[in-house]
């Protein structure tokens, strides 16, 4: 009956980790820009000069 105990202890130990985690990301900003990568890659990069510069010679 111990190990039980010491079981749902050491489960509520670590969800409280995980609780932690989730809202230390949450309050550094780790979800505040969730389409802004996923879009990101759809739109073309502008050249720059150097590639323009390599072209014409």
């Amino acid at each position: 009956m111990s190990v039980l105990f010491m079981t749902i202890f050491f489960s509520f130990i670590i969800a409280l980790f995980f609780l932690v985690g989730f809202i230390w990301s949450v309050k550094s900003g780790q979800f505040d820009d969730t389409d802004g990568p996923a879009v990101r890659m759809l739109f073309d990069d502008k050249k720059s000069s150097h590639a323009t510069n390599n072209n014409k010679s």
